[in-house]
């Protein structure tokens, strides 16, 4: 379980952090403002309740294997909350949402998301 738990870490970690350093390069080629629209705030959300959200689901495993894919969703929507919590109010302040300030939080939501299902993937089908 420790081992699993650790190799989702590190991989995850590795995938985000290339995605960042992509993301903070686009950012710099397009000369706009690098660490606005709270983007460092918006990976590291994704990147802790991808973690706790899979560690959940490694402890459920073993007794409540049923329920794996509910739990997953429940995680995908806590994740959407904090969103609506916490950066739309923010992005929303000037009246609008621009494509950056979305991009900020969805770009590590979803390559965190896609970590997250090949993960519960396999989790699903290793016996």
């Amino acid at each position: 379980m420790t081992k699993s738990i650790f190799s989702f870490c590190v991989k995850l970690l590795l995938i985000v952090s290339v995605v960042f350093g992509i993301h903070i390069g686009i950012l710099f080629l397009l000369k706009i403002p690098l660490f606005e629209n709270k983007i460092i705030p918006a990976y590291i959300v994704n990147v802790v309740l991808a973690i706790v959200i899979y560690i959940g689901l490694i402890k459920l495993k073993k007794n409540n294997e049923q329920i794996l894919g509910f739990v997953f969703l429940i995680g995908s929507f806590l994740k959407f909350t904090i969103f609506f919590l916490y950066f739309y109010p923010i992005y929303k302040q000037d009246g609008n949402m621009s494509t950056l300030e979305a991009t900020s939080f969805l770009t590590p939501y979803f390559v965190c998301l896609t970590v997250e299902i090949f993960y519960l993937s396999k989790l699903l089908t290793s016996k």
